[in-house]
């Protein structure tokens, strides 16, 4: 219901958010709280993600990660209508500063969710394997490899992976599966989820789904350890290419 809300109401946001962007007014957290009300009416007050886990946060992501999804939903390599048409009448400059200003937030997460687990036991370790060492035989890297041994995240490009709900995960790997979400070459995460099985995306989502986030929740520096395999690198993370990263041994 919340979905079908945000839709019916995305065009008259459109018209504020679109006449609000062509002011070079300040960048003030009231001002900007304003205007990016086209935003928080779907992704949730100061961002902190819509009730039904479709939409998710955007505050406290780095505002690099941030920005390049605006340009992919700008330039098509996310598809989402509501979302292109409210972000491609605007200049780069301006999404760099909506970018901005979310990063700034810093809200609350929810608790995990307490729902019963729809997998095994064995398929959840599996998951947090998967997460947190990665397997090597199939070079598959872990999750922490890039998004940080806490798994919030690393600066200035990296999302968090803890408090996204189970749905929207799924939703998100799979989309990387099939194309329908893309990053700028080379795409990285779609190398990646291309050597993962339905069954590792369930397990590793799952896992995430069901842990708390820590304190503190922002996104950390890189940390020094294992680089990435030459076999993959992120356009939309350069900085991964050459900046070692933590090794983690089960």
């Amino acid at each position: 219901m919340f979905h079908l809300l945000c839709k019916w109401a995305l065009p008259a946001l459109l018209t504020l958010c679109w006449s609000l962007g062509a002011v070079a007014a300040t960048d003030a957290p009231s001002a900007m709280a304003e205007r990016v009300r086209a935003c928080t009416s779907c992704h949730g007050e100061q961002g902190r993600a819509a009730p039904d886990g479709y939409y998710p946060r955007l505050a406290g992501k780095p505002a690099g990660y941030l920005y390049h999804q605006l340009l992919n939903f700008a330039e098509g390599r996310r598809r989402y209508g509501p979302m292109a048409q409210l972000v491609q009448p605007l200049s780069d400059d301006y999404l760099l500063r909506m970018a901005r200003y979310f990063a700034s937030l810093d809200v609350p997460y929810p608790a995990p969710s307490r729902e019963a687990p729809r997998i095994s036991r064995q398929a959840l370790e599996h998951g947090r394997q998967l997460a947190l060492y990665g397997d090597a035989a199939r070079k598959l890297p872990a999750c922490a490899t890039c998004h940080g041994t806490p798994l919030m995240g690393t600066q200035p490009n990296v999302p968090a992976l803890l408090g996204l709900p189970l749905d929207y995960l799924t939703a998100q790997l799979g989309a990387w599966q099939t194309g329908e979400r893309r990053a700028h070459a080379p795409d990285c995460m779609a190398e990646i989820v291309r050597r993962m099985n339905p069954g590792d995306i369930i397990a590793v989502a799952s896992w995430l789904s069901m842990q708390p986030v820590p304190t503190p929740s922002h996104a950390r520096t890189l940390q020094q350890g294992v680089a990435l395999d030459a076999s993959l690198r992120c356009g939309s993370a350069p900085e991964l290419d050459a900046q070692p990263q933590q090794k983690g041994q089960p």
